[in-house]
């Protein structure tokens, strides 16, 4: 199912900020080099931008990236 987020084994909170701008690609090149991680396993990753009410998940499944986007309102 697209974007299931419970078929994920883990969840990875990624610290500090991240350009917001990073499709999937940039998404995952940050996997890989800042936490030495495959990002094709079954986790969850969780991106933040500066400003803190915007958060970017970054999902594997079977047959590809999930990108999803969640921009909090107060």
């Amino acid at each position: 199912m697209l974007g299931d987020i419970t078929a994920a084994d883990e969840i990875y909170i990624v610290t500090g900020r991240t350009d917001m701008r990073k499709s999937i690609d940039g998404l995952c090149a940050i996997v890989e080099d800042q936490l030495h991680m495959d990002p094709r396993r079954s986790a969850l990753y969780l991106f933040c931008g500066k400003r803190c009410d915007r958060i970017k998940a970054l999902l594997w499944e079977s047959d590809g990236f999930v990108l999803l986007y969640k921009r909090m309102e107060v």
